[in-house]
């Protein structure tokens, strides 16, 4: 018995799908992956940051989206849901649906198990290509701990790593103090 191999879809007829379906789904090189459920931590986590932003942000040419919003790489043809997004200026989409993000100047991935490598190496690759992301955020889940990147002059990324729940991070990209303590309410660390 032969193996079938799976057909390429294109990124045209993935959006077309995708704007069907009820649950989210990546696109990378082709195929199509079903997002995964999140646990109660990683929804606490999401909930908190996302809180703390919006209310920094009101006031000001920003905007934060949740997990919702997708985001393309146009230089590499993918589509990703980041667990926190956020465009500065002047939010530009892929077209009149508006719901296709394609230059964020924040994003923040809530690590799990199964999506940590990933998040950490191939994602961050793409990511690396939007000219206009400023910083990205891997935030733990089970412990208190965030890895900021911040781009530098050239394609260069400076990490900084927090762990205390005293900790803040500057995030002068978008004019907002993140406390790690109020990202991390309720979590059981």
């Amino acid at each position: 018995m032969s193996l079938q191999a799976r057909p390429h879809v294109t990124a045209q007829e993935y959006l077309a799908w995708e704007r069907r379906q009820e649950t989210r789904h990546e696109y990378v090189d082709g195929e199509i992956y079903a997002m995964t459920g999140a646990s109660r931590e990683h929804n606490l986590v999401c909930g908190n940051t996302f809180a703390a932003l919006h209310a920094q942000l009101r006031a000001t040419p920003c905007e934060v989206y949740n997990n919702d919003m997708r985001v393309k790489v146009s230089e590499t043809g993918i589509y990703t849901y980041p667990d926190i997004v956020i465009a500065c200026a002047d939010p530009q989409f892929e077209d009149a649906e508006v719901d296709t993000l394609l230059n964020p100047t924040l994003i923040i991935e809530v690590l799990s198990d199964s999506t940590e490598h990933y998040d950490r190496g191939t994602k961050f690759q793409h990511y690396r290509t939007l000219a206009s992301l400023q910083d990205y955020l891997l935030v733990a889940q089970t412990e208190s701990r965030v890895e900021h990147y911040v781009r530098e002059a050239g394609s260069r990324w400076l990490l900084t790593e927090y762990r205390g729940l005293d900790d803040k991070l500057e995030l002068v990209s978008v004019g907002c103090r993140l406390l790690l303590r109020e990202m991390y309410e309720r979590v059981p660390l």
